[in-house]
């Protein structure tokens, strides 16, 4: 058991907690090492409070507030092209909590992976990590071209373009920009078609946006994946 704070081990990770050196991160609290455990992720480094090393050393280097159980580090992992069928690029979502709840909705609605176009924060930043709740060790994520993403490439705008409406199949890319910023001309002109969500309020931030777009995307095929058939019903019309 570690015992001291001087142990190199607590200082690499401390430093890891700041910046992400040697493409790896830390994940911090049960549930998120359970995810990566289920994922298949082997961690390089997992320290358990009381077990590897002494809780007061790891409520040390936590980048949690209240501190944490477990801690783990990990290599980052690239995918080497955007997955489809259906695919969600991101430009400009530099907020990493932002990256992390959309990670969590792409794996929500069953997107192939999430691209990151320019000026978007680190998936495997801390705060990225935690606001995906595990989504990161499931869901591929690619630095890549819009050009390289699977068509048609359908770009979210305010009020502008189409009613977005999910296809019969749900394949190709959705293309998500920052709040404010939203998504720039020349990015526009590569998209096949420009839609927007019918909301009340001017906008919406880039995290609901993206779990708006893809619940209507995909919410042909949940529907009928979830719609009882004929078989599953009793005589009266009950399963």
């Amino acid at each position: 058991m570690i015992t001291s704070a001087q142990n190199p081990l607590l200082k690499e990770i401390k430093r890891l907690q700041r910046r992400r050196e040697g493409g790896r991160f830390v994940a911090e609290g049960e549930d998120l090492i359970a995810a990566a455990d289920a994922a298949g992720w082997r961690p390089v480094h997992r320290l358990r409070a009381g077990v590897d090393v002494e809780p007061a050393l790891l409520d040390g280097i936590s980048a949690l507030g209240s501190g944490t159980r477990v801690l783990a580090v990990y290599e980052q992992r690239w995918a080497e092209a955007p997955r489809g069928p259906l695919a969600l690029y991101l430009h400009g979502v530099g907020d990493p909590g932002n990256v992390g709840t959309i990670l969590r909705s792409a794996l929500a609605f069953g997107a192939g992976s999430v691209v990151l176009g320019p000026g978007c924060a680190d998936p495997y930043g801390g705060k990225a990590v935690r606001a995906s709740m595990g989504a990161v060790f499931s869901v591929p994520v690619v630095r890549a071209e819009l050009e390289e993403c699977p068509v048609p490439r359908v770009a979210l705008v305010a009020r502008r373009g189409d009613l977005l409406q999910g296809p019969e199949e749900p394949a190709g890319t959705l293309v998500v920009g920052a709040e404010r910023a939203g998504l720039p001309v020349e990015l526009l002109e590569r998209c096949t078609t420009v839609t927007h969500i019918d909301i009340a309020t001017e906008s919406l931030n880039a995290a609901m946006a993206a779990t708006v777009a893809l619940y209507e995307w995909t919410r042909g095929v949940h529907a009928v994946a979830c719609s009882p058939t004929t078989d599953s019903l009793s005589a009266d019309g009950r399963a």
